[in-house]
């Protein structure tokens, strides 16, 4: 990190993420589907199944989101939970980009296992961590265990990544993000508790990668896990109780701006 003084870091990424960090951004990303609802158990499966979607044109995941939302009536967890199994027909045809109906028939039954068990998604992020954690590794391992661990198609283990694989675990990254940072920003949701927003990793998709690399806060050739994990630490040093906040600020930067 010394492309740049900690303090011009600081100043501006502190002044992009003031910038960036309103509700007026939630209009054009995914985020704004789980915000159409209250219920908690309806934020966590749309702002879950939002990110996983999140390939691609923004515009074409809010309204393949939207989409799905009408197929299962406008109440996600509801449908999840209480469907019968003719109702799971209006589920089929549904595709975006390699996500296509067999894989979201496996989501809905993994999530109905999920909410039979517990009560909110956070608690299988807890299986594999705790408030001494460093980072949220453990719990993006222990979840993807779980929701594979029923009968699947394993075309579908493709959709939810996971440090084991090295992956970056962009999407899920971001969904966390979503459910734990608490700012009172109008953008995240700060609906789990257990988990600290100091043991998130900021999301590395291609816009952040960038601007990151170019005020030196990664230095890792490629892009994975590790990768996430230093850019997440160099953030650490600019405020480690909410590092990720600046995932506005650098994102901001490289799809709103295009350059720094």
């Amino acid at each position: 990190m010394n492309k740049y003084s900690r303090d011009t870091l600081y100043q501006l990424l502190e002044s992009k993420y003031k910038e960036y960090n309103t509700v007026s951004f939630i209009t054009l990303d995914p985020v704004c589907i789980p915000h159409r609802f209250t219920k908690q158990e309806d934020i966590e499966i749309m702002g879950f199944i939002a990110a996983v979607l999140a390939w691609g044109q923004r515009k074409t995941i809010i309204n393949k989101c939207t989409e799905l939302i009408e197929r299962m009536d406008g109440a996600p967890h509801q449908f999840i939970t209480q469907h019968q199994e003719t109702d799971l027909q209006q589920l089929e045809g549904f595709v975006h980009r390699t996500f296509n109906d067999t894989d979201l028939l496996y989501f809905v039954f993994a999530l109905k296992e999920l909410y039979t068990e517990f009560t909110s998604m956070e608690d299988v992020f807890l299986k594999g961590m705790n408030k001494k954690s460093e980072n949220i590794e453990g719990g993006l391992i222990a979840f993807r265990n779980y929701f594979f661990s029923f009968d699947h198609p394993h075309r579908t283990r493709k959709h939810i990544s996971s440090p084991e694989t090295k992956s970056a675990c962009k999407r899920l990254n971001m969904f966390l993000r979503w459910m734990v940072r608490k700012d009172k920003k109008g953008v995240d949701f700060g609906i789990w508790t257990k988990i600290q927003p100091a043991q998130l990793v900021c999301p590395c998709d291609v816009h952040v990668d960038r601007i990151a690399r170019q005020l030196g806060l990664i230095t890792r050739t490629q892009v994975d896990w590790q990768t996430a994990v230093e850019l997440t630490n160099n953030l650490k040093s600019l405020d480690p109780k909410d590092p990720v906040k600046y995932d506005f600020a650098l994102f901001g930067m490289g799809v709103v701006e295009g350059m720094i």
